[in-house]
């Protein structure tokens, strides 16, 4: 589409390079009147909120905040408490903690990666809030400008900064048949001086910042993802971090047990985007 980095703004892009994953999310945002916790996370991190602030009870405050800032650190109390203020309503409070928490960080990400947009606001629907975010994981999923090493380098490094014990034991066929190995996937934990190439380094040092400084990526880290990637793989990069990060509600809901009891699970993602689980290594 040319030099989308100086045509397109941060909306544009991800329209027009991952249309069906837009679409998804949009539908996944106005899929019922979003929780007031989706007000929550975003102001935590220095970003601009999801949804306007709305007083909400204290307890699921809380539970957001932390949800956002480490969800390593959310307790069996913390996760009871939020039960308790919750009630019946306790799954809904979590998705829109995470539409709250990662929606905003995507949407900073593309508008400096490109330009400043005008993102809308969340409209009032009808619909099942999980079932769509499921869409939505699925379409990011089939997007595939990025090879397979990098993307799976990007989630293992997702795995390991949110402590996700199920995907801390998964590794992609695809990424060992494209030549990963043992050696390739440990290089996540000091890719900074490790062998991986420039652009890997570049695309795990924006998943870094996408996690733990989203206000505040870098332009270090943003002229290295534009001088590594195209505009394609890059949208794919930021979109892919935020669904990795679905790894958040496992956790923060202890609900992360590995499908294995020791060593490792080989996975794959089908052309649906739907994961297989139990696979041979090739």
């Amino acid at each position: 589409m040319g030099d989308d980095w100086s045509t397109l703004d941060g909306v544009g892009a991800w329209r027009a390079h991952a249309p069906e994953a837009a679409a998804v999310l949009e539908r996944a945002l106005n899929a019922g009147t979003l929780h007031a916790a989706a007000a929550v996370p975003a102001p935590t991190l220095g970003l601009r909120p999801l949804v306007p602030e709305t007083p909400t009870h204290p307890l699921i405050t809380a539970f957001a905040e932390q949800f956002a800032v480490d969800v390593t650190q959310i307790d069996e109390l913390m996760r009871a408490e939020l039960a308790e203020a919750a009630g019946k309503r306790m799954f809904p409070v979590v998705m829109a903690v995470y539409l709250g928490d990662w929606v905003p960080r995507v949407r900073h990400a593309l508008d400096d990666l490109f330009a400043l947009s005008n993102w809308s606001p969340p409209r009032s629907g009808d619909g099942d809030r999980w079932t769509v975010i499921d869409e939505f994981q699925q379409a990011v999923a089939r997007l595939d400008a990025l090879d397979a090493v990098t993307a799976e380098l990007v989630r293992l490094r997702g795995a390991r900064q949110h402590e996700c014990r199920l995907c801390q034991s998964l590794r992609s066929r695809s990424a060992l048949v494209a030549g990963a190995d043992d050696g390739t996937f440990a290089a996540v934990d000091d890719y900074a001086t490790s062998d991986l190439t420039d652009a890997q380094k570049a695309a795990l040092a924006l998943t870094d910042a996408l996690i733990w400084t989203p206000a505040d990526i870098g332009e270090t880290t943003l002229a290295a993802v534009r001088a590594h990637f195209t505009p394609a793989q890059a949208v794919e990069l930021v979109l892919d971090v935020m669904r990795n990060a679905g790894n958040k509600i496992a956790v923060a809901l202890a609900a992360d047990a590995p499908h294995v009891a020791d060593g490792i699970e080989i996975y794959d993602i089908e052309p649906d985007g739907t994961l297989t689980y139990g696979l041979a290594a090739p």
